[in-house]
């Protein structure tokens, strides 16, 4: 397996958590069990979405995206597994 770029693993990370965000994985413990990231990894990826021009609300820690901006929805669910293959998560 080839090594990937902390900034592409970064940017993967945030694209995967705001997906699953989308598929109902909402909150920090369901993050943490669909990926197996640590919390703090979880929380870290959370606060930092917003830079990649995701609008995302969260109202008691249960989140949602409100906007994907420049992001192409469409896109991330065409490749969400070769991204999943990158990050290494189940």
């Amino acid at each position: 397996m080839s090594e990937h770029s902390k900034t592409k693993t970064s940017f993967y990370r945030r694209l995967y958590v705001a997906w699953l965000i989308e598929q109902g994985s909402n909150t920090v413990p369901k993050i943490i069990e669909a990926t197996g990231m640590p919390r703090r990894t979880a929380q870290d990826t959370l606060a930092a979405i917003h830079e990649l021009d995701i609008e995302m609300e969260n109202t008691n820690g249960t989140y949602r995206i409100v906007s994907w901006g420049v992001v192409n929805r469409h896109w991330l669910a065409d490749n969400i597994e070769q991204i999943k293959t990158v990050l290494a998560y189940p």
